[in-house]
């Protein structure tokens, strides 16, 4: 079953690879990121999770694009390389 650790954990890995390509951003949808997990992990409540774990990455310079309570997920523009905990 899917868990919050699950998204986070993908989010995670999206940034990674976005920042070895160069990217100064990613631009990440709620819908997006639920789809990215294998269809046997997306229960009802995974949604939840999915956005759970995109506000709590947020920091400093991120941009919210569309809010979580607009009843359709969250988008967010993240701004990349991410500093790691301790560093910022």
């Amino acid at each position: 079953m899917t868990s919050y650790d699950h998204f986070a954990h993908e989010l995670r890995g999206q940034m990674n690879h976005a920042t070895a390509r160069g990217a100064f951003d990613l631009l990440v949808c709620a819908g997006d990121l639920f789809r990215s997990l294998p269809p046997g992990n997306r229960p009802d409540l995974g949604m939840g999770f999915c956005c759970d774990a995109m506000s709590d990455e947020l920091t400093i310079g991120d941009m919210v694009i569309l809010p979580r309570s607009n009843g359709s997920g969250m988008t967010v523009r993240f701004l990349l390389p991410r500093v790691p905990p301790g560093f910022g």
